[in-house]
């Protein structure tokens, strides 16, 4: 968030999420309907599996992965969602939403001490150019990657 300082990149963010939240939770729905809700839950995981594999093995901008990341994660979540609480005549795993709530809560539990943060240096990627270090301000504009 500290990237975030001019409104130009504030309105992108924004937008971002609206979209990314709207058209994550339908995707993620009509996914479920087509594939079965584990169906479903398998198709994002393998999609954010394939971006993570760009991560390590390409030199794809790392904001443009970062997205693609980011708006994949809510229809991962609306399909995780139907799959853990719809009836298991339906193909679902019949829990209540306290109960798949807490499922949810444990996992990122887990999954934040299994996974320790550290704080990391911004860096800019530009095609044939050399890696640098730059500002909040700089990374706030978005020009450093376009």
């Amino acid at each position: 968030m500290n990237s975030i300082v001019t409104p130009k990149a504030e309105m992108f963010y924004w937008l971002t999420i609206l979209f990314s939240n709207t058209l994550g939770i339908a995707l993620g729905d009509w996914t479920s309907e087509g594939t079965g809700f584990g169906g479903g839950v398998f198709l994002f995981i393998v999609l954010l599996a394939v971006i993570a594999a760009l991560y390590f093995f390409t030199k794809i901008s790392r904001t443009v992965l970062f997205w693609m990341a980011f708006i994949l994660t809510r229809p991962l979540g609306a399909s995780m969602g139907d799959l853990l609480t719809k009836p298991r005549g339906d193909g679902g795993f019949g829990l209540s939403r306290f109960v798949s709530s807490a499922v949810i809560a444990v996992f990122m539990v887990v999954c934040i001490l299994l996974f320790p943060q550290r704080a990391g240096v911004i860096r800019a990627v530009r095609q044939g150019a050399p890696h640098r270090r730059i500002t909040a301000r700089e990374a706030g504009s978005w020009s450093w990657w376009w």
